[in-house]
């Protein structure tokens, strides 16, 4: 969750960056590209998570 937290606030970073600072766009496309591999970390890891098969007990 943490790795998750540092992607997110350094895309929301780049993102403000690149939208405030004339001629930046490279910051903006390269903060909205961290803020989808962000989100896709988080599908990926919600999905193995689901997958785990808890033991049953009798």
């Amino acid at each position: 969750m943490f790795l998750f937290l540092i992607l997110l606030s350094s895309a929301i970073a780049l993102i403000v960056i690149g939208a405030v600072v004339d001629g930046t766009l490279y910051l903006l496309s390269t903060g909205v590209l961290l803020l989808v591999v962000a989100v896709m970390y988080l599908l990926v890891r919600s999905i193995l998570r689901s997958r785990r098969r808890r033991p049953t007990v009798f």
